[in-house]
């Protein structure tokens, strides 16, 4: 059984646990799976809407499949759910990758 099966096999046992989807998009992403691996983080965010890390990673999978807006809204979302949180520091990394590519 190849990691993802294992990751995929644990989300499902664990619909609910955000981590559970976010480790499947992680792996996806390492497949370079860009669209499989957003719907992935799209699961955990459906668990955890403030699940920080997953707005960023769909805001570099959209980069990844050119979607700069898709992008630009991942971003902001993961912004405003960071400050929220009082994660500066992801509240800086994703202001700064908003910068760029605007």
């Amino acid at each position: 059984m190849s990691r993802l099966e294992v990751l995929q096999k644990l989300a499902t046992a664990q619909p609910d646990d955000p981590l559970a989807h976010y480790g499947v998009g992680l792996e996806l992403t390492q497949l370079e799976r860009w669209a499989d691996a957003i719907e992935a983080f799209q699961q955990a965010l459906k668990c955890d809407t403030q699940y920080v890390a997953a707005h960023f990673q769909i805001a570099k999978a959209n980069l990844k499949l050119e979607q700069r807006d898709a992008a630009r809204d991942a971003l902001a979302a993961g912004i405003a759910a960071a400050a929220s949180q009082n994660d500066h520091h992801a509240e800086a990394e994703m202001r700064e990758l908003l910068e760029a590519i605007a």
